[in-house]
């Protein structure tokens, strides 16, 4: 199957209603994001980078404009369509790791392969791989307790990769770790987009994690107010 990861957003808006008051977080955003980008997104709280990036990962829809993932109107499509878009296509790696705590590495791995038909002997055989790649071989059965913060973002890392998606969208990633382990997952995604050609999009309020983007896109106040080559 032909990898993608190609973005185009076009005046897109997103209002939100607080009773009879119409509150804009999105403000005519038009954007292109080429397949194989590494995105860094900025902005202080209630910038809209939040509000974007959901709107990038289907999980919210615009309220006006058009959004085209790999030539695809997604902005219109039904919940089912838009489930199916986020397993095929987007990975997601939180702040807080989202790993089930009674449940082993390669199990939480696995999650999202259950219900695209696999075998349990390929689900487990596509887990490993995926652990393997982001260096946790060997810990296929230890539960989240038994990890480090940076080892437990791995293997969020790893359950974002498993079903081969081509855009990895990953909010305030390192806001739960310490400098040296936040250094070394950014690492692991810079080896990602530059090895495997996957579209990284990383929202963050830090100046040095932004920076291991090769583009940066500023919010304020619901618009873009820079974007270009991030400069070191």
């Amino acid at each position: 199957m032909l990898r993608a990861g190609h973005i185009v957003v076009e005046d897109v808006a997103k209002d939100y209603m607080l009773g009879e008051i119409r509150i804009p977080a999105i403000k005519r955003v038009s954007l292109t994001i080429e397949k194989g980008e590494f995105i860094s997104i900025m902005g202080p709280s209630g910038s809209g980078k939040s509000t974007f990036m959901n709107i990038l990962g289907c999980l919210d829809r615009p309220t006006s404009g058009r959004y085209l993932l790999d030539g695809a109107d997604v902005s219109s499509l039904k919940k089912d369509e838009l489930a199916e878009i986020r397993s095929k296509k987007i990975g997601f790696v939180f702040q807080g790791f989202n790993l089930l705590s009674r449940t082993t590495a390669l199990e939480n791995v696995e999650l999202p392969m259950l219900y695209n038909g696999l075998s349990a002997s390929e689900r487990k055989g596509r887990a490993a791989s995926a652990l393997k790649t982001v260096g946790l071989a060997g810990r296929e059965g230890h539960h989240p307790n038994q990890l480090s913060g940076g080892q437990q973002q791995r293997v969020a890392i790893a359950r974002a990769l498993v079903n081969n998606a081509p855009i990895i969208l990953a909010d305030e990633p390192t806001g739960n770790l310490d400098t040296k382990t936040g250094v070394e997952i950014m690492e692991l995604f810079v080896r990602l987009n530059t090895e495997a050609s996957i579209t990284v999009i990383l929202v963050t309020h830090e100046p040095d994690i932004s920076k291991f983007g090769k583009r940066e896109i500023r919010f304020l106040d619901g618009a873009v107010v820079s974007d270009g080559p991030h400069t070191l």
